[in-house]
C-alpha cells in the first residue's frame, strides 16, 4: 500500500494540473451560463422573510438595508434592542415591508428557538436566513492570561451560526429557502494572533460545505468570505453598555460605515438572490491559496516578512482590563477585542497602530 500511495504522490497532481488545464476553457464556458442565468432568474425578494442575525451593526446592519429595498419582510436579531430600534426604522424608509426586531443571543438555542417560533407565528414562513455574527481577537495564545474568553470566542464564530442555522433549517425546507453566512478568508489562511478565531471560522465553513450535501438542492446555503474591509473599527470609538450579559464589543455591535462595508452587503444580497454558492471581497486574496497548496513555504516565508515584530513581544492584557498595544499591521477586518468582567469600557483603536485603552 505505501507504493501504491507513492506512486500516486508522483502520478495524481501533475495529472489533475493537465486535466485542470484542459478542461479549463469549458469551465469559464459553464460559469458564463451559469452567471447569465442566475442574473437573469434573480429570486424575488418581495414580501418573502428575512431573518438576519447580528443585525444591530456593521455588515449585519447593511445587509438589512439591502434586503429593505428589495422589500422584504425583515426580522432582526441581536441583543441590544435599542439599536435595532433605530435601525428598524431605517430600514421601514428604506422599502421594508414589515420589520421585527427582537432581542436574543444567538449563542443559546433557546433564544434561538424563541425568535424563529415568533417569526412563524406572525409570518407563517422564513425564506433566508443569514447570519452575520462575529468575534475576533488579536493576541497571541501564549500571551493570554485569562483564558475563559476561549469558550466564548468559539460558541460567537461557530454556535453562533449552528444554532439558528439548526432551528430555522425545517422551515426553511418548507419555502426551499436559503442561509447566507458571513465567514471570513482566515477559514483557510491563517494570520498570526488569530488562532481561535481562524479555527472558529475553518470548522463553520467545514460545518456548511457538509450542510451543503445534506441538503442538496431543497436549502440552498451561500458562503461569504471577505478579508479586510474599511470600517469605524481603525478609527471610531466604542463603548461596552453596562448589564451587557457578555461583557466585550463584537464585531456585530461595531457600527461600521463607507463604500467597503456596504459593497460586501450588496454583494452578499445579490448573491444570496441569484442561488450563487460563493462571495468573496475581495477575490484577489484566491491567489493565497494557490500557494499554500502548491507553495506553502513560500506562503509562509512571505507572511513572516510581512508580519515581523518590530521589537518584543508584548504581553496580553486579555482579561485584565488594561490597555494594550498591538504592533503588528491587521490583514483582516476582524478587530481588536478585550474581555471584561464588569463596568463600561471605551475601546478607542487607532490605526495604524491599533491602540485600545480604558477610559
Amino acid at each position: 500500500m505505501d507504493l501504491v500511495n507513492s506512486m500516486l504522490n508522483w502520478v495524481v497532481p501533475p495529472a489533475s494540473m493537465v486535466m485542470m488545464a484542459c478542461a479549463w476553457p469549458a469551465l469559464c464556458f459553464i460559469s458564463a451560463c451559469e452567471w447569465l442565468y442566475s442574473t437573469y432568474h434573480e429570486e424575488n425578494m418581495e414580501d418573502k422573510v428575512v431573518i438576519i442575525t447580528g443585525a444591530s451593526s456593521g455588515i449585519g446592519e447593511q445587509i438589512a438595508y439591502e434586503y429593505a429595498r428589495r422589500g422584504a419582510n425583515l426580522v432582526l436579531v441581536a441583543r441590544r434592542e435599542t439599536r435595532l430600534r433605530g435601525i428598524s426604522e431605517n430600514a421601514r424608509r428604506t422599502g421594508a415591508k414589515h420589520v421585527m426586531i427582537i432581542a436574543a443571543d444567538v449563542v443559546k438555542e433557546d433564544d434561538c428557538r424563541r425568535f424563529l417560533n415568533e417569526t412563524i407565528n406572525f409570518h407563517g414562513r422564513v425564506d433566508h436566513l443569514v447570519n452575520t455574527v462575529s468575534l475576533g481577537h488579536t493576541f497571541y495564545l501564549e500571551e493570554v492570561t485569562d483564558t475563559s474568553v476561549f469558550p466564548h470566542l468559539l460558541d460567537i464564530n461557530f454556535w453562533g451560526n449552528v444554532y439558528p442555522t439548526f432551528v430555522a433549517l425545517p422551515y426553511l425546507y418548507q419555502s426551499n429557502g436559503r442561509v447566507i453566512v458571513n465567514a471570513s478568508v482566515e477559514n483557510w489562511l491563517p494570520l498570526p494572533r488569530m488562532s481561535l478565531y481562524a479555527a472558529a471560522k475553518a470548522a463553520l465553513i467545514n460545518f456548511y460545505e457538509t450542510l451543503r450535501f445534506e441538503a442538496r438542492d431543497e436549502v440552498g446555503i451561500t458562503i461569504a468570505t471577505h478579508g479586510w474591509i474599511g470600517s469605524e473599527i481603525s478609527g471610531g470609538k466604542f463603548m461596552l453598555e453596562e448589564g451587557a450579559e457578555m461583557q466585550w464589543k463584537e464585531e456585530r455591535e461595531v457600527h461600521v460605515s463607507g463604500g467597503p462595508v456596504e459593497k460586501f452587503a450588496r454583494l452578499i444580497v445579490s448573491g444570496a438572490c441569484k442561488g450563487e454558492p460563493y462571495i468573496k471581497f475581495p477575490s484577489w486574496y484566491d491567489i493565497f491559496l494557490v500557494y499554500r497548496v502548491f507553495a506553502p513555504r513560500i506562503l509562509n516565508w512571505t507572511f513572516r516578512l510581512l508580519l515581523s515584530p518590530n521589537g518584543t513581544r508584548r504581553t496580553s492584557l486579555v482579561g485584565t482590563g488594561r490597555p494594550y498595544v498591538a504592533e503588528r499591521p491587521l490583514l483582516e477586518g476582524a478587530s481588536p477585542r478585550k474581555f471584561a468582567t464588569g463596568g463600561p469600557l471605551t475601546f478607542s483603536p487607532i490605526s495604524p497602530p491599533h491602540q485600545l485603552k480604558q477610559e
